[in-house]
């Protein structure tokens, strides 16, 4: 357990924490600070979920529970840039941040208000700041529960298997060729297609390491994966001739839960990532905050020395 002082209640409690390099526990930043119905905004704490946030608004409403996307809270929600329910990245919902940097300071971005940090940290992956409060527009996030919708099953066996599932972006019209490939190349690899869901995404051009370069539709494959080595590369194997055949059809695939992509397949879909990780090490050189996300990716693009693209 942590000891208590170590726990940032506040915002200055978190400056000092991240600035003395000691942990957080971002679970006790769970709380609704402020709702202002006059400038239609409502000011939370990266831990916050998205239930309560949606009970706080629609007190008793029947879809309370289809805010917020897969991820629980908002700042996880925020790192990733993800999908809600209605298919709108994260980043829609967004007025401004309020951040800890790698150094202490405490700032707040906005898209007019450091632009550059805003972009850079919602899609971030945590890398670039510690979210202390994100203050989002409730007119979005009730258009986000009305119009809620939940994933169509396209293909279903017996009880979905516990591997992570792969998820692929392809323009809508490409779905049924795509899962028709898919389900040619499972048999090639002997790992049958146990369960394939489809849900809306729609475009957003406001972050840095966007992922929604268009209206896409995610197609989200599960497999029967022998839990043996043999069975593990070829997964692998299978899973990148996916992505493959997804890019062919003008897809793409999300960064925080595709490790198998190669640095070939990264750099057509996020051409981006080496200056995103030039950036990363501007306004923190002494890596202060890392996590198996960037440290993968550094790896993957160890070498790369490139000019930053924002000035201080």
């Amino acid at each position: 357990m942590l000891a208590a002082q170590s726990i940032p209640l506040s915002a200055m409690e978190l400056s000092a924490a991240v600035r003395a390099g000691q942990p957080h526990d971002l679970a006790r930043l769970d709380r609704v600070l402020r709702v202002d119905g006059e400038r239609g905004a409502v000011e939370v704490q990266a831990g916050a979920c998205w239930t309560d946030i949606a009970a706080r608004l629609r007190p008793g409403h029947a879809r309370t529970g289809t805010l917020g996307s897969a991820m629980r809270t908002v700042g996880e929600s925020l790192g990733a840039n993800a999908a809600g329910p209605d298919g709108r990245p994260a980043v829609t919902h967004v007025q401004s941040l309020t951040l800890v940097m790698p150094n202490g300071e405490l700032v707040r971005a906005s898209r007019t208000r450091h632009g550059e940090l805003f972009a850079l940290t919602i899609g971030g992956y945590g890398v670039i700041g510690v979210l202390y409060s994100v203050t989002l527009d409730i007119g979005s996030l009730c258009a986000a529960l009305d119009e809620a919708v939940g994933p169509q099953v396209l293909t279903a066996g017996g009880p979905a298997p516990a591997r992570r599932p792969l998820r692929l972006l392809v323009p809508p019209h490409e779905v049924g060729a795509l899962l028709e490939e898919a389900r040619a190349l499972c048999d090639e690899w002997r790992m049958p297609l146990a369960a394939a869901s489809l849900r809306r995404t729609r475009e957003e051009n406001e972050t840095f390491l966007r992922w929604a370069r268009r209206e896409y539709a995610a197609l989200s494959l599960r497999f029967d994966e022998p839990q043996v080595l043999g069975a593990a590369v070829r997964a692998t194997q299978l899973r990148r001739a996916l992505l493959d055949a997804a890019i062919a059809r003008g897809g793409s695939f999300a960064l925080h839960c595709t490790p198998e992509a190669t640095r070939a397949q990264i750099e057509s879909c996020y051409p981006e990532l080496p200056r995103f990780l030039a950036e990363k090490r501007r306004v923190d050189p002494t890596e202060r905050l890392s996590n198996a996300w960037y440290l993968h990716y550094r790896r993957l693009f160890r070498g790369e020395r490139l000019s930053v693209r924002f000035a201080t």
